[in-house]
C-alpha cells in the first residue's frame, strides 16, 4: 500500500501547540488529516456490503427478549456484575411489566473496522473493532472532511506526493442525508407531519461534539422541514410529560415528540443520580419512537459480540434471512473472544499492555464484566500529517505512521405489528491517529478524522 510520503516534508508542519483549555462559548475545528488514507478497494466494498447484514442482524437480536434477558439481564446477565447495564435492563423489564406502547425501534448504527494484516504475507483482510448502536457519531463532519480532501486533491493534486492518485479513488459520502433519511423516516411512521410535531435530540451538557449534530439537524429540517429540540437530562426532567391518554411524548405541554434521537445516555457518567435514570425511562414509556431503544441499546453491548462468536448464534438469527456464504464472511470479520475484558459498557476499553494490569485489579466477579479480544495487526508503512487545533486559532501539525479505523454506518426501522424492516446502508467515516497510540476517539482527542484514497492491494 503507498505511503504518505515524498515532496510534501516540511510545507505543512509547524512546531508543535500545547493545546490550551478552552474559552466558554468558543469553537475549534475539529482534529483532521492533510491526505486521505489508502484503503483496500474490495475491502471497501466488503465491508459496506456487510453493513446490510449487520442491520438485520441487530435488529433481530434487539426484538428477542429471551436472548438480551440471559445475556445482558440482571439476573443472569452481564447486568448482575455491572451497575449501568443492571440499571437499563431493569427499568426495561418494569416497562415491559407495565406495557410498552411503542413497538418501534430505530437504529442509527455504526460498524467500525482495522485493517488486519495478519502472519505469514497473508493477504489483508477487514475486522470489526465493535458495533455501535447508540450514539453512532461524526457521520456529517466525516463527509465534510471527505470533501476537503477531494477539494484539496482537485486544486493542488497533492503536488504529486502520489501521481496515482485519480478522482475515482476518492469514494462518494453522503453519509448526512442518508441518516436523515433514516430520522424522518421515524417521524413519518407517526404520521406526524403536523408542525408542531418535531424530533428530540437528547444531548449532554457542555456538549463539545455539537456540530456534528447540529449538520443533521440542518438536514432535518432544510430537506424533510422536521423541526428538532435539544435538551440534557436534566431539562427533560423539567420539560418532558406524556399525555395520560396517549402516552405521546409532549416538552413543556404542547410540543409533541416523534423520535427520540440519543447523543447522550450511552456511558454511566450520563446518570449520576437516580434522577437521570427516572427521564430516560420516562421517554422509554412514551409512544415516541427511541433511537435507539433500551433493547437496541443494550444489543450494542460487549457481551453480545462476544456470544455472537458461539457456534450457531448467528444462525439462529439470520439463518433465514441471509445465504449462508454471506453468514460465513460475517463471521470472517471477527476476531476471536472470550470473557474477562468491556461487556456492557461500549466505550470503556483498554489495549495491548494495559489489559495485564488491569484485569491483576479486577474481583473474579468484576471480571465477569469484561470481554478480551484477540489483537488485531494492522499494516505498517501508512503515515500522515495530523492537524489539530491550537492556541488563539493557532494550527499544529505532526507528521506520524498512522492506524485508521474505518465506519460504516446504517440504519434500521423494525418491531412494527406485521414484523417488517427497512434498513439501508448510507455512508462512512475515517478515523486515525498515531500508531503507537493505545487510545482512540476523535471526541477525546486521540485521533482525527479523515478520508478514504481507495487503493488496489
Amino acid at each position: 500500500m503507498p505511503r504518505h510520503t515524498g515532496s510534501l516534508t516540511d510545507f505543512f508542519i509547524s512546531p508543535p501547540i500545547k493545546p490550551q483549555p478552552l474559552i466558554p462559548n468558543s469553537a475549534i475545528h475539529a482534529p483532521l488529516s492533510v491526505f486521505p488514507s489508502p484503503f483496500p478497494r474490495r475491502l471497501f466494498s466488503q465491508a459496506r456490503q456487510l453493513q446490510n447484514t449487520y442491520n438485520i442482524l441487530y435488529a433481530r437480536i434487539a426484538t428477542d427478549v429471551e436472548f438480551l434477558d440471559k445475556v445482558m439481564g440482571a439476573v443472569e446477565g452481564v447486568g448482575k456484575v455491572d451497575d449501568f447495564v443492571g440499571q437499563l435492563w431493569t427499568g426495561w423489564k418494569n416497562l415491559r411489566d407495565e406495557g410498552l406502547v411503542q413497538p418501534l425501534h430505530l437504529g442509527l448504527f455504526r460498524s467500525d473496522y482495522l485493517l488486519h494484516a495478519g502472519l505469514n504475507n497473508e493477504p489483508l483482510s477487514l475486522k470489526q473493532v465493535e458495533f455501535n448502536t447508540i450514539s453512532s457519531s461524526f457521520g456529517p463532519l466525516s463527509e465534510r472532511t471527505a470533501a476537503l480532501h477531494r477539494y484539496l486533491y482537485a486544486t493542488t493534486s497533492y503536488y504529486n506526493v502520489y501521481p496515482d492518485m485519480k478522482p475515482e479513488d476518492f469514494p462518494p459520502n453522503n453519509t448526512t442525508a442518508g441518516l436523515a433519511r433514516g430520522t424522518s423516516g421515524s417521524a413519518c411512521c407517526l404520521r406526524c407531519q403536523k408542525l408542531r410535531a418535531k424530533i428530540l435530540f437528547v444531548v449532554q451538557a457542555g456538549e463539545r461534539n455539537v456540530f456534528d449534530q447540529r449538520w443533521l439537524e440542518y438536514e432535518l429540517l432544510e430537506k424533510h422541514s422536521i423541526h428538532v429540540i435539544r435538551q440534557t437530562f436534566d431539562q427533560l426532567a423539567a420539560s418532558a410529560s406524556l399525555d395520560p391518554a396517549t402516552r405521546a411524548l409532549l416538552i413543556s405541554d404542547d410540543t409533541e415528540i416523534s423520535t427520540v434521537y440519543f447523543r447522550a445516555g450511552y456511558t454511566p457518567t450520563d446518570f449520576p443520580t437516580a434522577a437521570q435514570y427516572s427521564t430516560r425511562f420516562l421517554l422509554e414509556r412514551s409512544k415516541a419512537i427511541k433511537c435507539p431503544s433500551i433493547p437496541l441499546q443494550l444489543a450494542g453491548g460487549k457481551k453480545i459480540q462476544q456470544v455472537l462468536t458461539q457456534p450457531g448464534v448467528l444462525e439462529r438469527f439470520l439463518g433465514d434471512a441471509v445465504p449462508a456464504a454471506q453468514i460465513d464472511e460475517l463471521r470472517d470479520s471477527w476476531m476471536a473472544a472470550r470473557v474477562e475484558a468491556p461487556a456492557g459498557r461500549r466505550r470503556e476499553q483498554r489495549y495491548k499492555e494495559a489489559i495485564p494490569a488491569f484485569l491483576d485489579d479486577l474481583s473474579s466477579r468484576e471480571r465477569q464484566a469484561w470481554i478480551a479480544m484477540e489483537l488485531i495487526v494492522p499494516p505498517e508503512g501508512t503515515g500522515n500529517y495530523l492537524v489539530r487545533a491550537g492556541s488563539e486559532g493557532a494550527q499544529s501539525a505532526v507528521k506520524v505512521d498512522v492506524v485508521s479505523e474505518l465506519g460504516i454506518f446504517g440504519w434500521a426501522l423494525f418491531g412494527g405489528q406485521d414484523g417488517g424492516m427497512e434498513e439501508k446502508e448510507v455512508g462512512w467515516l475515517v478515523r486515525t491517529k498515531g500508531k503507537d497510540s493505545n487510545e482512540g476517539g476523535v471526541a477525546t482527542g486521540f485521533s482525527v478524522l479523515d478520508s478514504l484514497l481507495l487503493v488496489d492491494d
